[in-house]
């Protein structure tokens, strides 16, 4: 998926979530997340950690790796990482998290650090600029603010305006995150958030050229559309990328979300509901050639449906 965002223009590209104690004892499928993209930009590895030494090993061994940026994730609300007082858990317990970034600036050396988090814990507690403020002073070197509190998880909408309270608190860039799914909704949330920037998640699964049309808009470029033969050839070299990774049995699963969500955005005449049935029958293809044969026949609109 990252290979194809910077394919298409994506100015950076950060990793999935990588826990410093599981790099720490190489467990395989932690490692495995590191892994370099190809193309231009820089090597971005977000690291997570709910004790300082943890997050200092892993910057270490990150920074030994080549990794250009490490990115401490304060972010994350799932309860599995809040549970182990790591992600977004750290905003509520501010000693610690402190303790936490200086450990991973200690553990990079002369690595830019940066920090993604939320609004705050709750909305009791929306304490992103403090935090924002000690990070700066520490070494950090920018900051991403997703628009909702840990509470909230994904629910509601994001709130950009208030990421303006950590903009304004610092003199580092901040990059705004949540809901930005068009160069209209960034347009949108960098007037409202002041921000330098907009980070992208969700909404670039199914069409990882949103990034490049994303960052020519707020640049004032041209952005060329993909053909829909480009957008195929896409997509069969993440299968086939994806398998490379993780193998035949668990590349061709893990990869199916991102057909998944190809089919939902492809711009093809298809009613809603023969969309939902071809979502149901490629994801229970099991080979990868297969899979890439059925969504050839898709792309140039030769696939026939089996009957419900």
């Amino acid at each position: 998926m990252r290979r194809q965002a910077v394919r298409f223009g994506a100015p950076a590209v950060v990793s999935e979530m990588v826990a410093g104690d599981m790099l720490a004892i190489a467990r395989p499928d932690v490692v495995r997340r590191t892994c370099r993209h190809d193309g231009d930009g820089q090597w971005i590895v977000q690291l997570a950690a709910s004790r300082p030494e943890a997050m200092q090993t892993g910057a270490r061994l990150l920074r030994e790796a080549g990794v250009d940026v490490i990115d401490i994730n304060m972010g994350c609300p799932s309860r599995q990482v809040t549970g182990a007082q790591s992600g977004s858990a750290l905003m509520r317990d501010v000693p610690l998290a402190l303790e936490i970034i200086q450990a991973a600036i200690d553990g990079a050396g002369d690595l830019p650090v940066t920090l993604k988090m939320r609004l705050g814990w709750d909305h009791d507690s929306l304490n992103a600029p403090d935090i924002a403020q000690s990070a700066e002073h520490m070494g950090v070197r920018m900051l991403t603010v997703h628009g909702r509190t840990r509470c909230q998880f994904y629910k509601g909408t994001a709130d950009w305006k208030r990421v303006s309270d950590t903009v304004e608190a610092v003199s580092l860039p901040v990059i705004v995150n949540g809901d930005i799914s068009s160069c209209d909704d960034a347009r949108k949330a960098v007037t409202e958030s002041g921000a330098h920037g907009v980070m992208v998640g969700r909404a670039a699964m199914g069409q990882p050229w949103l990034l490049g049309r994303i960052a020519a808009h707020l640049d004032g470029e041209t952005f060329e559309e993909p053909a829909l033969e480009e957008q195929l050839d896409s997509l069969l070299e993440q299968i086939s990328d994806s398998v490379d990774l993780y193998g035949d049995f668990l590349g061709v699963r893990t990869v199916r979300k991102h057909v998944s969500a190809a089919i939902e955005s492809v711009n093809l005449p298809l009613t809603d509901d023969v969309r939902r049935k071809l979502r149901s029958q490629l994801c229970q293809i099991n080979h990868a050639g297969d899979l890439q044969s059925a969504l050839r026949r898709v792309y140039r609109k030769t696939f026939e449906l089996e009957a419900a």
